[in-house]
């Protein structure tokens, strides 16, 4: 049984899959620092002095200082400020992995249309695949 088990870890690709979320995890942490201690801070300076992680709308009507003071007091607030900094953590996180699978997924051929029947083919074809037709400037 443990034999059967380890071939279905191997198998199924389990270990790869752990190993892409761990990595995924670390990778989260460090964007998730990347925006909150990198890019936000001349962010906020540059739109005078902002704080993206303590802008917030109090619901409650009291008007605390602060967020961490709303959250403390328990009051119920709209966290805008922590959303933008979760949306550009997102969007950094989709590029690193546009880029990571970009890198994975082969280049595709170049192709071009096929003057008789308009089906898109390979530009090196020397015969239509869809309609069989010699393309001109082919090989015979």
């Amino acid at each position: 049984m443990g034999s059967e088990f380890k071939t279905f870890l191997l198998k199924a690709n389990v270990l790869a899959l752990a190993l892409a979320f761990i990595i995924g995890v670390a990778l989260a942490a460090v964007v998730n620092s990347l925006v909150k201690d990198i890019i936000m801070p001349p962010v906020g300076l540059l739109l005078g002095g902002v704080d993206f992680n303590n802008l917030f709308i109090d619901l409650s009507g009291k008007h605390p200082a602060s967020l961490k003071a709303a959250q403390d007091a328990g009051l119920a607030t709209i966290n805008y400020g922590v959303f933008i900094n979760t949306v550009i953590t997102f969007i950094i996180v989709a590029f690193v992995v546009f880029l990571i699978a970009r890198s994975f997924i082969p280049k595709a051929a170049p192709t071009k249309f096929c003057p008789y029947c308009g089906e898109e083919i390979l530009a090196s074809a020397q015969r239509c695949r869809y309609c069989t037709s010699q393309l001109s400037g082919a090989r015979a």
